[in-house]
């Protein structure tokens, strides 16, 4: 205990001059379990009472002040390491950029001109609305019910209240294309003949789900319009899409609050260890819903459900076009990594249009 000012000292001195590596072995020796200032302080019972009291402040002043050392040492070598780390990786903006050979279209961009050629074709017509949306375009004219767990705040991207809106609904980022849908058949007449390319935002996150992504829908409204036209619609777009004459097309009834009946699309496939297949073997997998509107959705647009009825779709861009291109990970399509785009990215000649048809 008489020599604790020359211990402090030496502590002190000892971490003003360790390095990172250094500096958490000499915290364990001085304030670890077996550390030289806690088996002093263990010692304290060994002293006698009139003398406890001076010794025990006097430690734990050597102990608060080595702690404190320890972690303004740490501090400034951090700090240290990244200002040596920001001068190595300095970058002179105002050299000119390194020439790329060759620029590449997005594959989500491909796809989503390969899906609108094809609809195209078919005599759709492109709309498109606002990615910021109000409650009753993207869910109340849809027949999506409040207690509906899109509508919760963990699944959807809200503003703030008294940010925009009518009536004092809260503004959000659309969770699928399918306001388009409402504001075109609000604002014109049947018949409709629509598909509607677009991003879309949701408050998912992971491997296999990013928070803002591309959707394709289409929507079909007049008189005579049924569920065999659907189908004949939507395999016909399949085949065109994949390449493949004869790909096997399945219908499974589904719900969905805005179409009824409704139905998930599955198209054959074959999985095995080299990967996946699309138009061969006895498998399937899902790739977009589908079906008839729902009255009620006729009905919130001013439209006669007893003398209108039409059909509805909905695929993922993201999706289809890693199927299509053999994309492993969604991920990907965001990392602005040149690399990979050289990889998987298009000629600009190689890109379909609706005047020049789809690319073969």
């Amino acid at each position: 205990m008489d020599d604790l000012e020359q211990l402090r000292s030496d502590l002190l001195a000892r971490i003003e001059a360790a390095g990172l590596d250094s500096l958490e072995t000499l915290r364990v020796e001085t304030l670890g379990r077996r550390g030289r200032v806690t088996a002093l302080m263990k010692d304290l019972g060994t002293l006698a009472p009139e003398d406890r009291r001076a010794a025990g402040q006097a430690l734990n002043a050597l102990k608060t002040a080595i702690a404190e050392a320890i972690d303004a040492r740490r501090a400034a070598l951090a700090a240290g390491a990244l200002d040596s780390r920001l001068d190595a990786e300095t970058i002179d903006v105002s050299l000119p950029p390194r020439p790329e050979p060759e620029g590449r279209i997005h594959p989500i961009s491909q796809a989503i001109e390969e899906i609108v050629a094809i609809f195209c074709q078919m005599g759709f017509a492109v709309a498109e609305g606002p990615d910021i949306e109000d409650d009753f375009h993207n869910f109340t004219a849809l027949n999506i019910p409040p207690e509906h767990p899109a509508r919760q705040d963990h699944d959807t991207f809200y503003f703030q209240e008294g940010e925009g809106g009518e009536d004092g609904e809260r503004m959000l980022l659309r969770t699928h294309t399918s306001p388009v849908q409402i504001r075109t058949m609000r604002s014109r007449k049947p018949p409709i003949r629509i598909i509607v390319p677009g991003r879309t935002y949701r408050a998912d996150h992971d491997a296999t789900h990013s928070p803002m992504f591309h959707q394709v829908e289409g929507l079909v409204i007049d008189e005579a319009t049924h569920m065999g036209h659907l189908k004949g619609c939507l395999i016909e777009f399949c085949r065109a899409f994949f390449g493949v004459d004869d790909l096997p097309v399945r219908f499974r009834p589904s719900f969905f609050p805005f179409t009824e009946p409704s139905a998930e699309v599955d198209i054959g496939c074959r999985r095995s260890a080299d990967g996946l297949t699309i138009g061969a073997g006895d498998d399937w997998l899902e790739i977009l819903g589908c079906g008839m509107v729902h009255p009620r959705v006729l009905e919130n647009c001013n439209i006669d459900p007893t003398r209108y009825q039409g059909f509805a779709f909905g695929l993922g861009v993201e999706r289809v076009a890693m199927l299509k291109y053999g994309i492993p990970d969604l991920r990907t399509f965001f990392d602005s990594d040149l690399r990979w785009l050289r990889q998987y990215g298009f000629s600009a000649l190689d890109m379909p249009n609706v005047a020049a048809g789809i690319a073969q």
